[in-house]
């Protein structure tokens, strides 16, 4: 998927479709490294995105939960 910046604000991903719960998973996660916020010292501060590395996240967790679907058969 491409990117307009390479950082971006969560209110920006959400234009572009994402949903804000999927964002905050992602946020959230333990084992990310590419969101946090603008100034963590402040409660209300924006949270950004390195969309490369949000990018390879998703895939990954993508095929995560492709692998855990279990099969009909």
């Amino acid at each position: 998927m491409e990117y307009p910046k390479p950082i971006m604000k969560i209110s920006e991903l959400k234009k572009m479709g994402f949903p804000e719960e999927y964002l905050m998973y992602a946020y959230r996660s333990r084992s990310q490294r590419f969101a946090s916020k603008l100034n963590p010292t402040k409660k209300n501060s924006p949270i950004i995105f390195d969309t490369a590395g949000f990018e390879a996240w998703r895939i990954k967790d993508i095929k995560a939960q492709v692998t855990a679907m279990p099969r009909g058969g």
